[in-house]
């Protein structure tokens, strides 16, 4: 315990020193991360090859251009999400200066996730950092390797003081939370989400909680199969399943059922070969205890496609499970890994009754030809995003907020949500000290005139394009002489 309060008192007094507040600062920090990514390229890719059996292409495109890209675009656009933001003002205050002004939380803890170990880390942190916070690092220890190397790798490049990185188990997660935040930002599993949540409560510190849930896929009747089964088989067995907005489930029509589970099965082929076990693009399960936790879900299951096993290597082939009940096992849970229970429903009235009975998901998908249709699955359901006619596409604009909602985590990040989430919004008004007749309104004694002047004031909408500031000015005057008659 100890030792976390001295690695958190560190990061405070160096927050409190003021060093990571000005641009020039944080910039120059996120350049030196981006120098970390591009020179430390070889060493991320084995380590997270290592962990999760990610070729280099993969390995690359799902986690280090994602940061590189959120690296160039935060810098560029840093100055302007950090000046103040004017905002609209009544006639009360149409002569005072009214801003938001951004300014750092504090000290901030990350606690990223084993399945994108490398991604799931920098990209909080770049936001982190673009809003001037301390941040302590927490990166999940059953990716060791990469753990390990994100350990050994930021006190080279970063700030050691500002930016410490914490490595351990559950009891190291333990006492981290003990201590007093400025804000959290946990990635996992609803469980540990609310413990974090419970333990963030003590201090009143706010949380960001990237949580899971089973992200469900209607496809429609009129849709391209093909193409639809191509973009889900993707989403779905990219990182061998482990991934929080993978599509969990299929909602679909009994009447093509079949067609799906063949379109599914031509595109493995496509992607991964008549030896899936072999192929580079293919990876593992992380583990002994997920691999036996996943396997445990296709017992008593109808197996369309795949199921096979190799415990030794952590190996679950591409697996399609067909005509599932919706009360069984695999059901119940996220899956959070290479299985595809397909549920038949006949309308997607029935779909999305489906969807709505359940705990809101991190993320949804729906397959139409019909857009009117997307449209009205979106309009009738709740999740933290939304993909229509492709999964997963909506996690890399960084211009839209990731997040969930409900069970499946609240909060956003991204781009310039990051820089937000990571920051006060703190509402500034600056008056001066003259005309002070006007305020003689919201002075008592009170009086009726008074009200009606602040309700002329404060509830008539005026269109300044065609009265113009002259009269809008003008009205202020009058004010100020109407209330002087009031007076007398």
């Amino acid at each position: 315990m100890e030792r976390m309060q001295q690695i958190v008192g560190r990061a405070r007094a160096a927050f409190n020193s003021g060093r990571s507040r000005p641009l020039e600062f944080r910039i120059q920090q996120l350049k030196a991360l981006e120098r970390m990514v591009q020179e430390k390229e070889k060493e991320i890719l084995a380590a997270l090859k290592a962990d999760l059996n990610k070729s280099g292409p993969n390995a690359y495109s799902h986690e280090i251009l994602g940061v590189l890209g959120e690296l160039a675009q935060t810098m560029e656009k840093l100055p302007s999400w950090a000046a103040p933001q004017p905002v609209k003002k009544n006639l009360l205050t149409m002569r005072d200066e009214a801003y938001i002004n951004y300014e750092p939380l504090g000290v901030v803890l990350i606690i990223g996730a084993w399945n994108y170990p490398f991604v799931l880390v920098m990209q909080p942190l770049i936001g982190a950092i673009a809003a001037g916070n301390a941040v302590v690092v927490k990166p999940s220890e059953i990716s060791e390797n990469t753990a390990r190397l994100v350990a050994e790798l930021l006190p080279q490049y970063l700030d050691k003081e500002l930016y410490p990185v914490v490595t351990g188990g559950i009891p190291e997660t333990t006492e981290l939370l003990a201590q007093r935040f400025d804000h959290i930002l946990y990635t996992g599993n609803s469980a540990v989400g609310k413990i974090v949540m419970a333990a963030a409560a003590k201090h009143l510190t706010p949380v960001t909680l990237e949580l899971g849930g089973k992200s469900p896929c209607y496809i429609d009747k009129d849709c391209d199969l093909a193409v639809a089964c191509r973009r889900i088989t993707w989403g779905k067995y990219m990182n061998c399943g482990q991934t929080c907005i993978a599509p969990d489930y299929i909602l679909c029509d009994p009447s093509i059922q079949g067609k799906v589970v063949e379109n599914i099965k031509a595109t493995l082929k496509e992607f991964y070969g008549e030896d899936v076990k072999s192929s580079p693009d293919y990876e593992r399960i992380v583990n002994q205890h997920h691999f036996k936790r996943v396997k445990s879900l296709l017992e008593g299951q109808k197996i369309a496609h795949g199921g096979e096993t190799d415990e030794a290597s952590c190996f679950i082939a591409p697996t399609i499970l067909t005509d599932v009940s919706p009360e069984s096992k695999v059901m119940e849970e996220e899956i959070f890994g290479p299985v595809l229970p397909i549920v038949t429903v006949r309308s997607v009235e029935e779909a999305i009754e489906f969807i709505n009975l359940r705990e809101k998901p991190l993320a949804l998908y729906v397959f139409s030809n019909n857009k009117q249709l997307i449209k009205r699955v979106i309009s009738e359901t709740s999740s933290g995003g939304v993909t229509g006619n492709d999964v997963i596409m909506h996690f890399f604009l960084s211009t839209l907020p990731f997040g969930g909602v409900g069970n499946s985590g609240m909060g956003a990040y991204h781009g310039k949500h990051s820089f937000e989430t990571f920051s006060h919004h703190r509402a500034c008004l600056i008056k001066d000290l003259k005309m002070e007749k006007t305020n003689k309104m919201r002075y008592p004694p009170g009086s009726q005139k008074k009200v009606d002047w602040a309700k002329f004031f404060l509830l008539k909408r005026f269109n300044k394009a065609r009265i113009g500031l002259f009269v809008v000015a003008l009205l202020g005057v009058v004010a100020a002489v109407m209330i002087k008659e009031a007076e007398a």
